[in-house]
C-alpha cells in the first residue's frame, strides 16, 4: 500500500494540516513509511496572487521541514510528469520517506461554475487563452513523431466522449444508491432492498456494578508494592477510590471503565500520544 496524498498549491502552503502531517511522516508507530504528495499547482488559490498568499517561492516548500525531495515538473509535458512521477515512486520504495511532486500548471477555466476569472487575474487569463491545451499540444507532438495517426487519436477521443455520455445518461435513471459500492467492506444487513437504512437496534453493552467497582478499584491501585508515586498523583487515585465507593464517576472514571471492561473480554486497546503517556486518561 502507498499512501497518495492531493493538494492543491494554496492549500499546501497555506493548512496547517499538511504541515503537522509532515512532522508525523518519520514518527514511529505514526509513519506511512513514505507519502508521495501531488500538488495541482496552477498558481492560484481560488482568485488570489500566490504573492498575496505566502512568502515562500514555491507552494512546496513547506516540504523542506523534513528534507523531501521536491520535483518541480511542467505540467504540459506529460512524458515529464511520468518520469517524475516513476522516481518519486522508486524513491518513496527506496527510502520510505516522503515526496513531493509539484505539478506546475494552469487554471483554464474558474474556480467554479459562478467564477470568472478574468474580474481578479486579467493579465494572467489573457495568457491562459493564449495557451493550446497540453491534450492538443501532446496529440500534435505524437502525430507529428508518427507514435500515433490522426484518426487513431479522434477514435480515442471520441471512445473517451462516448463513456461520458453514456455514463451521464445512465446516471438520470438511477433510483437506489449503492452505498455498498463506496465501502472497503460491505456491512451485510445495513440496508433494505430499496437502499434505504434499516432501523437500527443496539446490542446491550452494559456491565455488572461488580465488575465497574473492580474496575474503579483496580483504576485507584498501585501495581507496584512500595512503589513512591507523587503526592499529586495519589491525591487523584485517592479521590478515585472513593468515587468508586460512592458508585459515582467523572470523565476520567468513566474512559477508565470502558477501556477496563473491552480489555477484560480480552480485546487489544491501544492508546497513543503525547497526554496518554503522561497519564491524562
Amino acid at each position: 500500500v502507498m499512501s497518495i496524498l492531493l493538494h492543491g498549491d494554496a492549500a499546501f502552503a497555506g493548512q496547517g494540516v499538511v504541515y503537522e502531517t509532515f512532522h508525523l511522516s518519520d514518527l514511529p508507530s505514526y509513519t506511512t513509511n513514505g507519502t508521495i504528495h501531488v500538488v495541482v499547482n496552477n498558481q492560484i488559490g481560488f482568485t488570489t496572487d500566490p504573492r498575496m498568499a505566502r512568502s515562500s517561492p514555491y507552494p512546496t516548500d513547506v516540504a523542506r521541514v523534513v528534507n523531501a525531495p521536491i520535483f518541480h515538473v511542467n505540467a504540459d509535458d506529460p512524458e515529464a510528469v511520468m518520469y517524475v512521477c516513476s522516481v518519486a515512486a522508486e524513491w518513496r520504495n527506496t527510502f520510505n520517506k516522503d515526496v513531493v511532486v509539484d505539478l506546475v500548471c494552469y487554471r483554464r477555466r474558474g474556480h467554479n461554475e459562478m467564477d470568472e476569472p478574468m474580474f481578479t487575474q486579467p493579465l494572467m487569463y489573457k495568457q491562459i487563452h493564449k495557451q493550446v491545451p497540453v491534450l492538443k499540444k501532446y496529440a500534435d507532438k505524437l502525430i507529428a513523431d508518427g507514435t500515433v495517426t490522426l484518426q487513431e487519436f479522434e477514435e480515442e477521443i471520441a471512445k473517451y466522449d462516448r463513456i461520458c455520455e453514456e455514463a451521464y445518461t445512465r446516471s438520470k435513471d438511477k433510483k437506489i444508491l449503492h452505498i455498498k459500492h463506496w465501502l472497503d467492506s460491505p456491512w451485510p444487513g445495513f440496508f433494505n432492498a430499496d437502499g434505504e437504512p434499516k432501523s437500527m437496534s443496539c446490542p446491550p453493552t452494559g456491565i455488572s456494578e461488580e465488575l465497574l467497582t473492580h474496575i474503579g478499584n483496580v483504576a485507584s491501585s498501585v501495581p507496584v508494592e512500595d512503589f513512591k508515586i507523587h503526592s499529586g498523583l495519589s491525591r487523584i487515585l485517592k479521590a478515585r477510590a472513593e468515587m468508586t465507593k460512592s458508585r459515582v464517576v467523572d470523565w476520567a472514571l468513566a474512559e477508565y471503565m470502558a477501556f477496563g471492561s473491552v480489555l477484560k473480554e480480552g480485546i487489544h486497546v491501544r492508546l497513543s500520544g503525547q497526554d496518554v503517556e503522561r497519564g491524562t486518561f
